[in-house]
């Protein structure tokens, strides 16, 4: 499908986006009629920024920036892309760096050729939205989402050839109370896994995962999480995501070394007794821990975050954020 022309006259377009926490997944087992099911929240920090400009090649100073221009202008048609990237995601950390970073660089691409990026509908020719929607959500509308997952007679232990599907639609987006605060810790450990490593791990989980669990989860999902989202009932929400993060962990206890992978295992485990905290869990594949609280205890939570990192001898950063409630800022300057 052709991209609808705005403005043929641009000359350049900045886009920013937030990174996206990701509880988890609803189903792992193919015994059941539709696989994976992200559930994740869009955050307004950390960001990643770029700048793109009209040329007649792709032009970007790093190789996954590159990468995802080349793809951008194939996918648009347009005759080349200069990218320079102003602020970056961690990558591989549980954030959404990748789908962040593809999607701002295809938004940009679109938006300085006069083209709208209709990110949905191209995020897979973009190498995106192959198993969770979540992070194409939160950059279209920000806030907390639950996508539909996909046909699991159509992913069994592979996925679709890159590019042959559709990103998930999300069944359920709401925005979370403007006084709920999420405490993001980034360790300095090990990067999470990604490509060729990732789509190994998740054949061997798949290949086994207990379809009782899923159950399980979905009883979470409808009972609690929901109606928790829905309400803004924070202390019902934290326990939801709590509940259904360490049954996902079970999942993937024998390729990841447990419930938690290290270093996060322990982070969780220590910020678990920080009572501001209504809930913990592990983003992806981490190594992100997250937690969620309210504005008047987001201090304890930070000094919180502190101490676990400090009683395992980690540096990191600290983040405290709201949950996104808007999707990506997209600005262009100097048409004619």
């Amino acid at each position: 499908m052709g991209a609808r022309t705005v403005d043929p006259h641009v000359p350049s377009a900045t886009v920013t986006t937030g990174g996206r926490l990701h509880v988890g997944f609803q189903n792992l087992s193919l015994a059941r009629r539709r696989i994976y099911g992200g559930i994740g929240v869009g955050l307004e920090e950390p960001r990643v920024s770029l700048v793109a400009e009209p040329t007649t090649a792709v032009e970007a100073a790093d190789p996954l920036v590159e990468t995802y221009a080349t793809r951008a202008v194939e996918a648009l048609e347009v005759p080349g892309v200069s990218i320079s990237v102003e602020q970056r995601l961690p990558r591989h950390v549980g954030l959404g760096s990748g789908t962040q970073l593809a999607l701002s660089v295809l938004e940009a691409t679109a938006r300085v050729h006069g083209l709208e990026g209709a990110v949905r509908e191209r995020a897979p020719a973009m190498g995106r939205g192959g198993r969770s929607g979540v992070g194409v959500a939160t950059f279209e509308e920000g806030g907390f989402v639950v996508d539909a997952g996909h046909p699991t007679n159509r992913f069994t232990t592979e996925p679709p050839a890159e590019g042959d599907w559709t990103v998930p639609p999300a069944v359920a987006r709401h925005e979370l109370p403007d006084d709920w605060r999420f405490l993001v810790v980034v360790p300095e450990a090990e990067p999470g896994r990604c490509g060729e490593n990732e789509d190994a791990s998740m054949r061997a989980v798949v290949e086994r995962a207990d379809p009782a669990v899923a159950d399980e989860i979905a009883g979470v999902v409808t009972r609690k999480l929901l109606p928790a989202a829905a309400e803004g009932r924070l202390e019902a929400f934290g326990e939801a995501i709590t509940e259904i993060g360490r049954k996902n962990g079970t999942w993937y206890t024998d390729v990841q070394g447990g419930v938690f992978r290290p270093p996060a295992g322990a982070l969780v485990e220590g910020l678990e007794a920080c009572p501001v905290l209504s809930g913990v869990g592990q983003s992806s594949w981490g190594p992100v821990v997250y937690g969620v609280t309210n504005r008047r205890h987001a201090g304890d939570a930070r000094a919180a975050a502190a101490d676990a990192l400090d009683d395992h001898a980690l540096d990191g950063r600290i983040v405290v954020t709201r949950a996104a409630t808007a999707g990506a800022t997209v600005t262009v300057e100097g048409g004619e």
